[in-house]
């Protein structure tokens, strides 16, 4: 982004010293000779980075300062000292100030705390953009920007007002149950009961009798009649997790609620009716279960009505800095902390982790993360090795990148001229200040 800089001090060299070297950084410059002009421009226009000159007429760089915190305290202000006057740029620090230079300084030097202060207010304009972003999610909202999670929401709403089966496939901790309440919030069954179920978590005989209920004197216990799962959730949604697990016996009882709307309570012979939606999920892909003898056909296509694919968070890492933010929110409220923001390494530590536990392993980390900080900002963050991980990297071997180019037609450039930097910027078409940054970076003689 082109940022707004302004230049106060009352040496012309220094004001253009500095202008010089920042006038290839994509930064629109405006000079100030005294500090009472300085204030005037910081009042007329925003600025994004001010350099102020500590020792100054009419307005020292601590009354530059403190004006800018007040009237724009988004501003960066890098304070520019002379030897005698540390003490007083340290003390500038203390008041807010991003940073401080000492005369004389080198270019690169000053280059270098300038892309830093353009990396910090990147940062703070991310922070603001995702925050924004995650203000306007309500609930348990899906949270994502990415194009693949922008088709899945329109087809939940297209599908959500349909009372249909509807079949979620994915990794395990990718929001499938996320999903189901999506679709049931967006139904006309959004009054009724909304009643998740892990099957993979109860065994065979206390499912069935957990879902459909028992008669009085069933089994062993049973002292009196006990209404099943499906009945409280009657006019509801039912959501079966992990479907996968359930055994032959038990899905064809499964698929007689599907077709017929009934069931028959454990140790019963009547019918009892019953009116639920059906959302089922699973972890592994059932076309395969159903070639493998594991699941049956006839429920596979009962189910198959309606099948969402959910991905996994590794196919879309351009969701991975919202969903940070959200569950960030979420966490700082429910401890009580007043983080504001993520630092840029962590979030790059973040955006390049390959999340086998998906959106679930990202939340449990942010929680964790919050906890330990103690800053105001997430600066700590620990994530796995990715072992087994190979990155997909594309077989690039005949190109030769565009700093190499860069480098070896400097090097040949030097080499022709004799080491004639005037000249040799000239025959480029860069300026003198732009090839002595190349030179440097390039380690060039």
């Amino acid at each position: 982004m082109k940022l707004n800089v302004l230049i106060a001090d009352d040496d012309l060299r220094m004001r253009q010293l500095v202008a010089d070297i920042l006038k290839e950084e994509d930064a629109r410059i405006v000079l100030a000779e005294d500090g009472a002009i300085a204030i005037e421009q910081i009042r007329n226009e925003p600025f994004d980075i001010v350099f102020t000159d500590m020792r100054m007429p009419k307005a020292d760089g601590i009354k530059v300062l403190e004006y800018t915190h007040e009237y724009a305290p988004d501003t960066l202000v890098i304070v520019i000292t002379g030897y005698g006057t540390v003490e007083s740029a340290i003390e500038a620090m203390k008041m807010g100030a991003y940073d401080y230079i000492q005369k004389p300084f080198e270019p690169d030097e000053l280059l270098m705390l300038f892309n830093r202060a353009r990396q910090h207010l990147h940062l703070i304009n991310e922070n603001k953009r995702l925050r924004q972003e995650v203000e306007e999610i309500k609930g348990d909202e899906i949270v994502g920007v990415s194009r693949i999670i922008k088709e899945l929401k329109d087809i939940l709403l297209r599908v959500a007002t349909f009372d249909t089966t509807v079949l979620i496939q994915g990794e395990t901790g990718c929001g499938k149950e996320l999903v189901a309440k999506f679709l049931h919030k967006n139904s006309s069954r959004r009054d009724g009961v909304f009643l998740p179920i892990n099957c993979a978590a109860i065994t065979e005989t206390l499912l069935e009798s957990e879902l459909f209920g028992y008669e009085k004197g069933a089994f062993t216990g049973a002292n009196k009649q006990k209404k099943g799962l499906f009945e409280l959730a009657d006019k509801g949604t039912v959501f079966l997790d992990e479907i996968n697990a359930i055994s032959l016996n038990f899905q064809a009882k499964l698929l007689r609620v599907l077709q017929e709307g009934s069931f028959i309570r454990v140790g019963g012979t009547g019918q009892t009716r019953v009116d639920v939606r059906i959302i089922a999920a699973s972890n592994t892909p059932l076309q395969k279960e159903v070639e493998s003898g594991t699941f049956r056909k006839d429920l596979f296509y009962r189910l198959n009505v309606v099948a969402l694919e959910i991905p996994p968070l590794r196919r879309r890492k351009e969701d991975i800095p919202i969903l940070s933010y959200h569950f960030l929110n979420r966490y700082c409220a429910r401890y009580g902390k007043h983080i504001k923001g993520i630092s840029s390494k962590v979030m790059d530590k973040l955006c390049s982790y390959h999340w086998p536990g998906n959106v679930r392993e990202l939340e449990n980390t942010i929680e964790r993360s919050v906890i330990m900080e103690t800053s105001d900002e997430l600066r700590s963050i620990h994530l796995p090795k990715n072992e087994g991980i190979t990155p997909e990297i594309d077989r690039l071997d005949d190109i030769v990148p565009i700093a190499t180019m860069e480098r070896l037609l400097i090097e040949k450039a030097l080499r022709a001229l004799n080491g004639q930097r005037a000249k040799v910027a000239e025959a480029l078409g860069i300026s003198p200040t732009s090839l002595w940054r190349k030179i440097k970076r390039y380690g060039l003689k």
